[in-house]
This record gives structure tokens, C-alpha cells and sequence, in this order.
């Protein structure tokens, strides 16, 4: 049907009837409350697991100046705009939005910031060249059912731990509650961490190895109705038929925000021992909400993941996946300044204070500060999941998301006997609940059938 034969009939075959006069008008009030909660969430808005405060317009002007944008004086309209938040004083509030919305679209790159000296791949492929990947790992067949589960049970365990904490820093987590050994208040499964892993996972399973970026992101339209950051602005060009990997690049100060990484894990599951292929998953997942460094995190969780089916030594394991990052690139950089901090580092608060300091000015949601994060738990962590978990609750920042995918990691190493009944036992008597149209909830064991399912249907597509 051509667009003008549907309007046609809409005009043609429609007979007037007169409306009654509650009927003749739009509720203004109500749209004028919408905007109002979507313009305050933006401006003034609390992390709903721990209640830090966070303020996306400085979080977004923040992480454009990190990337070496110009932006000119916007001080005086950020302090006036914060000022409006207090006095609920909308009209002001949208008129300043305004301006710094267009204040951070005609920004420009300075070529002398360091940022710009490093190198972003624009694509897959260019960065393919780059890396040297490793052989194939062979994984036994008969041990994945336990290690999937212990996967996911990882991720559920670190998000319901550390939902409470994100958004503070070490030093306030230890003078409010001491050395993390347990959860902090009882544990739920609602979280936005498997969110999109679970959009992945539906694509992966109706597509295989053929999946696509478009495919994904078709899922995050129909299936998620929100974001935030990154995901958020993604979800809006998507609606508006802007496709990947445009999607994660255009109007998106967010773009090396932690969104990816916090998703990494999911794309090294479905291909166990297979790093290349599972950094090929996660750049294509990436590129929906994020470009540059932003897609290197979910990269690194995803090869991390791949290859945590190998029983050597976790510390050389790290050492590899660090090394598969190119030096040239800043996450490159980051990563491997936290590697050297742990070498030189006596305990993780050593090593954490070298990297807290170094990423000062990046923000707690940013993924460098969690990429130092996550490679000083896993160092210092001993190969156990107490003790990981422990220090990434210490550590702060984004904890959630750093625990979920680091407690993913050590899950698939050991299977689900490294997780004491203690965590795992008030997960498992709920179903996972989600904020999506679709599932609204599922089972633990419906979430590892369809993991291992997704494995063996990519065996036996390349088995011919």
C-alpha cells in the first residue's frame, strides 16, 4: 500500500461527527508534566539502586571536554540552569537546555588535547587489523551447563551487591559501611545490567553468527522502553530511523560512557574460548549507543569473558586481554596504566589510588575509571569471588555494573561451586525481573537454556 492510498481512505471514508468539548482539546497539562519529569531526570536525578546524585547536562559537557571539545564559557548557563532546578523554575530551566544543548553541537575538537592524540577505530574492521588475536581455546562440552549458570549467577550476584553502592566514592563506602562482605539490604534481581544482554541474546538466537547491528537494535525498539545516557540517546535515534553504528555517534556526549562494557559479558558466553569472534559480537552490539573507547569496553569484557573458559592463571589472563587492546588507543592507555599500578600497588587501595587520582576529572558513570576498576579486583582478587566482589564494593563508581561483569568472569572460570550459598540462594528462590515490554520476568534456568542453546546451535551451523 502506497502511503497516499491510506491517507486517502482516512480522508474519503471518514464521516465528521461533532466531539463533545472535553473532547476538542489536547491535555496540555499533562504533556507539560512529561517534559517537565524527562527535562528534571536530565538536570537532577538520582541512581535508583544507591540514590547518588547525578546530573546528566554536566555529566555530557564533562565527558566532551575529556574528548579534547571545545566548548567555549558555559559556566555562567550551567549555574544558572542549576539554580532553575532549585527553584522548579521550568521556563528558565528549558531556555538554558537549550542553549547548551546548541552550545555542545557546534563544539570542535583542539587538536593538541592529548585525547586526540590517540587513535578511535571508526569500524570493525580497521580495528581487526590491529589486533593479534589468539588461537581458539577447546572447551569441554559437558562443563558449560554448570559455568554458563555460574556466569549469569556471577552477574546477578554483583548487580543486587552492588546496586547499593554505585555512584559514591571508596572513601565514603568504607567510613559508611566498612569492608563489604555481604549485601548491604536484601537482594533483588531488577536491574538494568542483563537489560540489554537479554535484547542480544533473543537477536543472537534468531540470527546466529549472522546477527547484525541493525538486528540487535531492532530488539532494543520493540522490547526496551528506556535508557539512560548513552542508551538513552541511542534508543532516541532509533525511534527516529537513525540505524547503526550512526545511532551511538550522533548528538551522544555519552558515547564512552560505561553502557557497553557493562554489557561484555553476554557476547563472550555465546562463543566460549572464541576471542576474536566474541570481540566481533560486542563491537557490532556497541556501536547501537557508543563509538570509540566506548566500544573497546564492551570488547574487552567480551574477550575477557571468551577466554575465562581457559584454566591458567587469572593474572596472565588479564595480561593477555590487556595486550589485545592497542597501546595507541586511550582505553589502551588506561588499561594498561592499571595494569602497572598493580604491579607496583601493595593492596588495591594503593593501586586505586593511583587510578582514582589519574581519572579524577572523568565521570563515575565514565568507562575509563571502571575499566581501572575492574582490572584492580581481578588482579588483587585472588581468583576468589568473596574477595573479588569485596574490593569492587570497596572501590565504588559504577560497582554494579564492574561487579556484574568481573563476577561473570570468575563464574565461568569455576562454575557456580566458587559461589558460596550465601549469594547465590536469596537470587535463586526469584525470578530475574526486568523493565522491559518483553519478558517481564524469566527464570534463572530459562535464561541458562537459552545461553547454551545459542552455543550449540553456532556449533552445529559450523559443523556444516
Amino acid at each position: 500500500m502506497k502511503a497516499a492510498e491510506h491517507t486517502a481512505h482516512l480522508l474519503r471514508h471518514t464521516a465528521p461527527k461533532l466531539r463533545a468539548e472535553d473532547e476538542q482539546t489536547w491535555d496540555a497539562s499533562e504533556l507539560m508534566r512529561q517534559q517537565d519529569h524527562e527535562l528534571m531526570q536530565f538536570w537532577a536525578s538520582n541512581a535508583p539502586g544507591s540514590g547518588a546524585p547525578e546530573c546528566l547536562m554536566a555529566g555530557a559537557l564533562q565527558s566532551l571536554e575529556n574528548k579534547g571539545v571545545v566548548l567555549g564559557d558555559y559556566g555562567p548557563l550551567l549555574q544558572q540552569g542549576l539554580a532553575a532546578v532549585d527553584a522548579s523554575d521550568m521556563e528558565t530551566l528549558l531556555r538554558v537546555d537549550m542553549k547548551l544543548r546548541a552550545l555542545m553541537r557546534a563544539g570542535r575538537q583542539d587538536p593538541t588535547h592529548p585525547s586526540q592524540a590517540t587513535v578511535r577505530f571508526a569500524d570493525w574492521e580497521s580495528f581487526d587489523r590491529e589486533v593479534a588475536w589468539p588461537e581458539d581455546l577447546s572447551v569441554e562440552a559437558a562443563t558449560l551447563p554448570d559455568r554458563i549458570a555460574a556466569g549469569w549467577l556471577g552477574q546477578l550476584v554483583g548487580a543486587a551487591a552492588g546496586t547499593a553502592l554505585e555512584g559514591y566514592t571508596a572513601e565514603n563506602i568504607s567510613s559508611s559501611f566498612g569492608e563489604i562482605t555481604g549485601y548491604l539490604r536484601p537482594p533483588n534481581t531488577y536491574n538494568d545490567d542483563i537489560t540489554f544482554e537479554l535484547a542480544f541474546l533473543e537477536a543472537y538466537l534468531a540470527h546466529g553468527p549472522d546477527v547484525t547491528s541493525r538486528a540487535i537494535a531492532e530488539n532494543w525498539v520493540a522490547m526496551i522502553p528506556l535508557g539512560w545516557s548513552a542508551e538513552g540517546v541511542a534508543l532516541d535515534n532509533l525511534r527516529r530511523g537513525v540505524l547503526p553504528p550512526q545511532s551511538g555517534r550522533c548528538g551522544n556526549p555519552f558515547d564512552e560512557w560505561i553502557g557497553a562494557q557493562m554489557r561484555g559479558a553476554i557476547c563472550g558466553m555465546v562463543v566460549p574460548g572464541r576471542p576474536r569472534e566474541a570481540a566481533r559480537l560486542a563491537w557490532m552490539d556497541a556501536e547501537i549507543s557508543h563509538a570509540g573507547n566506548g566500544i573497546l569496553g564492551e570488547v574487552f569484557n567480551a574477550v575477557l569473558c571468551a577466554l575465562a573458559f581457559d584454566p591458567g592463571d587469572l593474572r596472565d589472563l588479564l595480561k593477555r586481554c590487556v595486550s589485545l587492546v592497542p597501546a595507541q588507543t586511550e582505553y589502551g592507555q588506561v588499561v594498561r596504566h592499571a595494569l602497572d599500578a598493580c604491579r607496583s600497588g601493595s593492596d588495591w587501595q594503593a593501586a586505586w589510588a593511583v587510578c582514582d587520582d589519574a581519572y579524577r576529572d572523568f565521570n563515575w558513570i565514565h568507562v575509563y575509571p571502571n575499566a581501572a576498576a575492574q582490572i584492580i579486583a581481578l588482579w588483587f582478587g585472588g581468583d576468589d569471588f568473596d574477595r573479588t566482589l569485596t574490593i569492587l564494593c570497596g572501590i565504588g563508581h559504577d560497582v554494579d555494573c564492574n561487579a556484574a561483569q568481573m563476577l561473570c568472569v570468575l563464574g565461568l572460570r569455576h562454575g557456580r561451586g566458587a559461589i558460596a550459598s550465601r549469594w547465590s540462594e536469596p537470587l535463586l528462590t526469584q525470578d530475574i525481573v526486568t523493565y522491559m515490554r518483553r519478558p517481564k520476568t524469566l527464570s534463572f534456568e530459562t535464561l541458562v537454556a537459552q545461553t547454551l542453546q545459542a552455543i550449540e546451535m553456532v556449533e552445529r551451523i559450523e559443523a556444516g
